[in-house]
């Protein structure tokens, strides 16, 4: 079970992992040890997420959900796959994590009185000073 919060648990059977062969340096260890994980989500099929965690997790990460309705989280950081697993989970819990809250409505608000006569003020003040580095007029 893949706690994510209290609300939200993911099943181990929704989580499949596939393993193959890091990219990159790493000697002849790369070559032979598949250290690299790839954590596949049946994203569409889960009941784990609530409706509108779910309808914030599509508009966030739409992009990296596929045709299927499966969400693909790769890791090679580390050179040992049991971290690599980790770091596969660790990152799912944080993508989901980021839309669990509802962002807040901005609520729009109005200046002041005072900042209104302190702003006009200091248009006028800057006015002035522009004003006297003009020359005179002939009137």
């Amino acid at each position: 079970m893949l706690i994510v919060t209290q609300r939200i648990q993911i099943p181990e059977q929704e989580l499949q992992m596939a393993f193959t062969r890091s990219s990159g340096p790493g000697g002849q260890n790369v070559n032979k040890v598949n250290s690299k994980a790839i954590l596949t989500w049946s994203f569409q099929e889960s009941k784990a997420l609530p409706g509108e965690v779910r309808d914030r997790f599509v508009a966030k990460f739409g992009k990296r959900i596929s045709g299927d309705g499966e969400l693909q989280i790769s890791s090679q950081r580390y050179r040992d796959q049991p971290r690599n697993i980790e770091d596969c989970r660790q990152r799912l819990v944080e993508m989901i994590t980021s839309v669990v809250a509802a962002p807040v409505k901005r609520k729009p608000s109005q200046p002041s009185r005072g900042a209104q006569r302190r702003r006009l003020q200091e248009k006028k003040v800057r006015s002035d000073h522009k004003a006297t580095r003009r020359k005179p007029r002939l009137e």
